[in-house]
C-alpha cells in the first residue's frame, strides 16, 4: 500500500538531503550518545526497540520518500503511545514489529508529521510532504503581520519556546543573546533595576536611546507585561522596517505579542511556579579585621583598631528567596475566545530590604460575528508594584549602603557600648551601613492600568478595517523617612527628614487602519493606510520636610514637620502634555514569491517641535530576491533558502521635553520692593521655533540562507546609518538671547556594522535533537560633527564627572572619534617614591605633579566593538538541556572601585584593598601620600565570556486532563571568564559615559531557580 501524508504540522521547513555521508553521520549519532536500545544489521541501520509487546503483532516494512521519490534517511517511525520505534536506513527503508491495531507515527524535521493506522497491512510506502511553514511563519511588522518568506527588511523574531529561562523583571532578559545587534546588559542584581538595551550602536547624544516598545500594538515598557504572558517578541532593526513609526522608530522597535486563544478550543489551564535564590558572584579584595590590624601595627596613617571584628558586607546582605506563580486560563467557542491570567512575582535581592513585589492581572476577550466579518477584542491588564525605598529616589536601593559596607573599618563594632550606632561624623562620606538600612522607612507603590479595545471589519475578502483605542495609565506614590537616629539628622542638625512624591503618566491613543491583500495569479499585493493620534500627559509633584516631633508617623505625617512652615524645605510640582499625530501608508508587492518590494511613508506632526517644523516625512523602501526559487536553484538539494534583501529608511527622534521650542515663564525669582520681597515673572528659557526631530537615514543589505535541508540556516546584515540634526545643548551669545544655552539641532553621527546569525541542527533523531545557534555583531560609531550652519560648537565635549577628590570629567566625545572614549592621563611608570609618571602632551614622561589639562589623552573606550552569543539546546526523549553563553570584546572598563580603594591614601577614609600595597608595574607600591589620580592604570580590558544560563528540565506526559508536567532547574550568571579585576565586567553601555564600573554599584549575583510548569 502506498500512502501520501498530507496533514498535521511542524515548525520548521526542511528539504531532504541526499548526501549519503551526512545521512550516515545522522544515523550514527544516537550511538555516539550511548543509545543502547538500537542495533545495526548488515543491511544498514535497523534501529529496533528491544521492548517486546504482549499483544498479537506483525512485522511491517516499507520506505519513506519525499515528493520526488527520493528516500528520506533517518525518518522516525514509532508506534503511537509506546517507545517502540525505528528509523529509516540510507535507502529510506524500515522494518518494524507492531501490534495489529497499531497506529504508527512518522516524523522527520522539515516535513509534516503523520499518523497512519496499520489495519492489517504488511507493507506501507510513505510520501512525506515538505513543511513550508518556516517561510509561511508569521512575523509581526508595523501595523500588521507578514509571512517570513515575504520580509524584505531586517526583522528578528523570538518565540516563547526559545526565551531565556530566568526570573526577571523585564522582557529584555528573555531574549538576551538571541538577536544579533540587540545588546541587553544587566549591570547589577538590583531587583528593581532594569536592563540596558542598545540596538546598532549609539545614534544620539542627549535623546533617549531606548527602542520603542509596543505590546499588542499599544505603547508600553519592557516591564509592563508579565514575561510569562509573552508569546513572541519581534524586533524591527533597520530603518526600512521602523520608518512606519516615524519619530519614534530611530532606536528600533520591539513588538511584544501576548499569548491568546484562537478558534474553537477546550478550556486549557497553564500553571507556572518557580522559586529562586541568589548569591554574590564576587567580593572585592578588602582587608578583613586581621589584615587591617596589621596596618594598625605598622602605624599606617588612618588605621585605627576599635576592638571588634565585623564583616560589614555580611551585615547588610541576605539569602534571598524569590517566588513567582502564574496561572493562565484560556479557551473558547467558534465565535468567542478568552484569556485570563494572574501572576505574582516576589523578587528579593541579596542586599537586605531589597524586594520587588509585582502582581499582573490580565483579561482578554475576542468575539467574532456576522460570519467572522466583524471581530471585537477587549483587553484589560497591568500591574501593581511595591518595593522598599532605601533612598529618596526611584531606585529602591541606597548605593551608600554597599559602598560603606566595603569601606567601613572592619574592627569597628556595629553598635558601641551604649547600644548606639557606631559612627564617625567627622569623616566625609563615611557612614555606618547597617544604620543606613535600619534607620530609614520607605515604600514605593506603583500601578499600571492598560485598557485597549479594537474592532476589525472585513466587508470583502482581503480587506480589513481596524479601529484601536487604548489608554495606558501609570501611577506612582513614594515615601521616604530618615529617623532622628539617622546620621543625616545629626550632621544636618535636624530631627527626622521626610519626602513624599507622586507621578502620573497617561498615554491615550486612537488608531484607524485599513489593509487590503489580493493575489492575482503570480502577483500578490498588500496595501495599508492608517491614521494615528496619541496624547501623553505627565504630572509630578514632591515635597520634603524635616524637624518632626516624633518618628511615629514617618512620611505619613508630612504636616507635622516644622521646616515647610518655616520656608526651609523644598516642594515642587509640574504637568506636561504633548500630542503626536501621524498619517501613514505602506505598499507590498510579491511576484511568485521570488521578487518582493515594499515602500512606506509616514507624515507625522508633534507638538514638541518648533513652529517652523511641526511636520515631517519618514519614507522607506525595501526589496528582496528569493534566488532559491529561480529555475537554476529550484531543484538544488544543497541550498534550501537563499534570499537577498536591501532596504533604506528614514526615522526620527523627538526632543525629550515638550516645551523646548516655546516661551516658558519662571516664577522662582524674588526682588526686594517697597519694604518686602515679591516674586517676579520672567522668561524661563530661550524659545527655539526651529526645533525639529533628529533624522536617521539607514541603509541595510542582508542575506538569508539555508543549506543541507535547512540543517544550517542564518542571515548576514550590513548596515550604514547616519543620524543628522542631532539635538545638542549649544552655547549662544547674550544678547541677543536671554540665556547662554539653547537646545537646538546640529551635528551628525555615523554607525556602521555587521550582524551574522547561524543556526545548525547537528543531530536530529527520534530520541535526540541538538540545536545550536550563534550570532555575532560589530558596530563602529563616529561623531561627524557637533555644529550646524546656525549653531557652532567646539569639536569636543567632556562628559561624566568623577567624584571628589578628583572632580573631573571621565569621557570626551570628539569629532572624528567614536562615542565612549575615556579621557584622562596616560600612566606609563612609577618613580622610586611611588608617584605616578605620565605621558605628557609631547609624548615624553613627566611626573604626575606637573600635569596640565593638555596632557590628557584618550585612554580607552567603554563600548564593546564585538558581541558574540552562543546558544545550545539538547533534547533526549523527555529531557531538555539548554546552555546560553555570551561575550563582549574590544572594550575597556574604568575600575572606579580600584581607583579609589586601591590607593593607600584612602586608608584615612576607611578600609582599602588588600592589594593597595602591591608593587605597581613590578617596581614599588603607591606612596602613602600619592593622591587619587584618573590615570590609565585603572582603565582595564573588559573582554568577557559568560556561561549565562544553564537549564535542565524533564517533561512528564500524562492523560487527557493533565497534558504535561515539566520540572526544571536553572543557574543564571553561572561563570564569567575575564581578565577584569572588578566584580563583574558587565557594566553600563548606555549614554555618553559607557564602561564605568560604579564603586557603589549593587553587586552582581548568581541565581539558582527551580521551576514547574503544568498544562491541564
Amino acid at each position: 500500500m502506498e500512502i501520501f501524508c498530507t496533514s498535521s504540522s511542524s515548525v520548521l521547513r526542511r528539504i531532504h538531503n541526499e548526501k549519503k555521508q551526512l545521512a550516515k553521520l545522522i544515523l550514527i549519532a544516537p550511538f555516539l550518545f550511548g543509545t543502547s536500545a538500537y542495533a545495526i544489521d548488515s543491511n544498514g541501520l535497523n534501529a529496533t526497540n528491544t521492548t517486546i509487546t504482549q499483544q498479537k503483532s506483525r512485522t511491517i516494512t516499507g520506505t519513506v520518500v519525499d515528493k520526488d521519490g527520493e528516500p528520506i534517511i533517518g525518518a522516525n517511525i514509532i508506534v503511537k503511545g509506546t517507545s517502540n520505534g525505528t528509523i529509516t536506513d540510507i535507502n529510506g527503508a524500515y522494518t518494524l514489529e507492531v501490534p495489529d491495531n497499531a497506529v504508527i507515527q512518522i516524523s522527520y524535521i522539515g516535513y509534516l508529521s503523520q499518523e497512519i493506522p496499520v489495519k492489517g497491512q504488511n507493507s506501507i510506502k510513505i510520501h512525506l510532504i515538505e513543511d513550508t511553514q518556516s517561510l509561511d511563519e508569521v512575523v509581526v511588522v508595523g501595523y500588521g503581520t507578514q509571512k517570513k518568506g515575504e520580509v524584505a527588511s531586517a526583522i528578528s523574531s523570538v518565540k516563547s519556546d526559545n526565551f531565556v529561562k530566568v526570573p526577571t523583571t523585564d522582557a529584555a532578559q528573555l531574549i538576551r543573546g538571541q538577536v544579533a545587534g540587540l545588546n541587553v546588559v544587566t549591570p547589577d542584581a538590583n531587583p528593581v533595576g532594569g536592563s540596558q538595551i542598545t540596538l546598532r550602536g549609539a545614534g544620539t547624544l542627549i535623546s533617549s536611546a531606548t527602542p520603542l516598545v509596543l505590546i499588542d500594538g499599544v505603547p508600553g515598557d519592557l516591564n509592563t507585561v508579565s514575561p510569562d504572558a509573552i508569546e513572541q517578541i519581534d524586533i524591527l532593526k533597520d530603518g526600512s522596517a521602523a520608518a512606519i513609526y516615524g519619530t519614534r522608530g530611530t532606536n528600533g522597535v520591539i513588538l511584544i505579542t501576548t499569548k491568546s486563544a484562537r478558534g474553537e478550543m477546550p478550556t486549557e489551564v497553564d500553571v507556572n511556579a518557580y522559586v529562586a535564590t541568589q548569591q554574590i558572584t564576587k567580593k572585592l579584595p578588602f582587608f578583613d579585621a586581621a589584615g587591617y590590624r596589621q596596618l594598625v601595627e605598622q602605624g599606617k596613617a588612618g588605621a585605627q583598631d576599635e576592638g571588634a571584628s565585623t564583616d560589614w558586607l555580611d551585615e547588610v546582605m541576605q539569602t534571598p528567596l524569590t517566588q513567582i506563580y502564574n496561572i493562565t486560563l484560556r479557551g473558547g467557542s467558534k465565535n468567542t475566545n478568552y484569556v485570563a491570567s494572574f501572576e505574582y512575582r516576589g523578587i528579593e535581592g541579596i542586599m537586605k530590604r531589597t524586594k520587588n513585589q509585582m502582581y499582573y492581572p490580565r483579561v482578554e476577550i475576542t468575539h467574532r460575528m456576522f460570519n467572522d466579518k466583524l471581530k471585537l477584542n477587549a483587553n484589560l491588564s497591568g500591574y501593581k508594584q511595591t518595593y522598599f525605598a532605601g533612598s529618596d529616589d526611584d531606585n529602591g536601593f541606597n548605593k551608600e549602603v554597599y559602598r560603606n559596607a566595603i569601606t567601613y573599618n572592619p574592627t569597628t563594632p556595629v553598635r558601641d557600648a551604649e547600644g548606639n550606632w557606631s559612627e564617625s561624623p567627622a569623616k566625609t562620606d563615611y557612614l555606618n551601613p547597617v544604620a543606613l538600612v535600619e534607620e530609614v522607612e520607605g515604600e514605593n507603590q506603583a500601578m499600571n492600568l492598560r485598557m485597549h479595545a479594537s474592532a476589525s471589519f472585513t466587508p470583502i475578502e482581503g480587506l480589513e478595517i481596524k479601529y484601536l483605542v487604548s489608554s495606558n495609565n501609570y501611577y506612582q506614590t513614594r515615601g521616604y523617612y530618615e529617623t532622628t537616629k539617622h546620621i543625616a539628622s545629626y550632621k544636618n542638625g535636624r530631627t527626622g527628614f521626610a519626602s513624599r512624591g507622586t507621578k502620573r503618566k497617561v498615554d491615550d491613543m486612537s488608531e484607524l487602519t485599513a489593509s487590503y491583500r489580493k493575489t492575482l495569479k503570480d502577483h500578490t499585493f498588500n496595501i495599508l493606510a492608517g491614521y494615528s493620534w496619541m496624547r501623553t500627559n505627565w504630572q509630578f509633584y514632591w515635597m520634603q520636610n524635616f524637624n518632626f516631633p516624633s518618628d511615629d508617623y514617618t512620611f505619613n505625617g508630612m504636616g507635622t514637620g516644622q521646616a515647610l512652615k518655616d520656608g526651609r524645605a523644598n516642594e515642587f510640582s509640574e504637568q506636561k502634555e504633548n500630542k503626536l499625530i501621524g498619517y501613514f501608508g505602506r505598499f507590498n508587492y510579491s511576484y511568485k514569491g521570488k521578487y518582493m518590494f515594499a515602500a512606506s511613508i509616514r507624515h507625522e506632526g508633534s507638538s514638541k517641535f518648533g513652529a517652523n517644523h511641526k511636520w515631517g516625512n519618514f519614507p522607506s523602501v525595501s526589496g528582496a530576491w528569493s534566488i532559491k526559487d529561480e529555475s537554476f536553484l529550484e531543484d538544488s538539494k544543497l541550498i534550501s533558502q537563499l534570499k537577498v534583501r536591501a532596504g533604506y529608511g528614514i526615522t526620527g527622534t523627538e526632543p525629550g521635553d515638550p516645551y523646548m521650542s516655546l516661551n516658558t515663564l519662571d516664577f522662582g525669582t524674588y526682588v526686594y520692593y517697597n519694604g518686602g520681597f515679591i516674586k517676579t515673572t520672567r522668561p524661563g528659557s530661550n524659545p527655539n521655533p526651529d526645533l525639529r526631530w533628529e533624522k536617521k537615514k539607514e541603509t541595510n543589505v542582508g542575506l538569508d540562507f539555508g543549506f543541507l535541508q535547512d540543517r544550517i540556516t542564518g542571515s548576514v546584515d550590513y548596515y550604514n546609518r547616519k543620524t543628522e540634526d542631532l539635538l545638542w545643548n549649544y552655547s549662544v551669545p547674550t544678547p541677543p538671547f536671554l540665556y547662554n544655552s539653547m537646545t537646538a539641532n546640529g551635528g551628525s553621527i555615523r554607525n556602521t556594522g555587521v550582524e551574522v546569525s547561524v543556526t545548525v541542527v547537528p543531530v536530529q533523531t527520534r530520541d535526540w535533537q541538538w540545536i545550536t545557534s550563534m550570532n555575532y555583531s560589530t558596530n563602529k560609531s563616529k561623531l561627524l560633527s557637533l555644529s550646524s550652519d546656525q549653531y557652532v560648537s567646539n569639536d569636543y565635549s567632556d562628559q561624566g564627572w568623577l567624584p571628589e577628590p578628583m572632580q573631573m570629567a571621565s569621557h570626551r566625545i570628539q569629532v572624528g572619534e567614536p562615542i565612549g572614549n575615556f579621557y584622562g592621563y596616560k600612566s606609563i611608570d612609577i618613580d622610586e617614591n611611588g608617584h605616578w609618571i605620565i605621558e605628557g602632551a609631547d609624548g615624553k614622561p613627566k611626573p604626575i605633579e606637573e600635569q596640565v589639562p593638555e596632557d590628557k589623552k584618550i585612554i580607552g573606550n567603554g563600548l564593546p566593538k564585538h558581541f558574540l552569543n552562543w546558544n545550545n539546546t539538547v533534547r533526549y526523549k523527555n529531557f531538555d538541556f539548554t546552555v546560553t553563553m555570551r561575550g563582549a570584546f574590544g572594550f575597556d572598563i574604568l575600575n572606579s572601585a580600584k581607583l579609589q580603594f586601591g590607593s593607600p591614601i584612602m586608608l584615612t577614609r576607611g578600609n582599602i584593598f588588600n592589594t593597595a600595597y602591591d608593587k605597581v608595574y613590578g617596581k614599588v607600591p603607591l606612596a602613602d601620600d600619592q593622591g587619587l589620580q584618573y590615570v590609565s592604570y585603572y582603565v582595564e580590558k573588559g573582554d568577557y565570556w559568560k556561561i549565562d544560563n544553564l537549564t535542565l528540565g524533564y517533561t512528564f506526559n500524562f492523560n487527557k486532563w493533565l497534558k504535561s508536567l515539566r520540572v526544571y532547574g536553572t543557574i543564571s550568571n553561572l561563570a564569567t571568564i575575564t581578565g577584569y579585576s572588578g566584580i563583574d565586567p558587565e557594566v553600563g553601555i548606555g549614554g555618553l559615559t559607557p564602561g564605568i564600573d560604579d564603586k557603589s554599584r549593587y553587586p552582581a549575583a548568581r541565581t539558582y531557580t527551580l521551576g514547574v510548569s503544568v498544562k491541564f
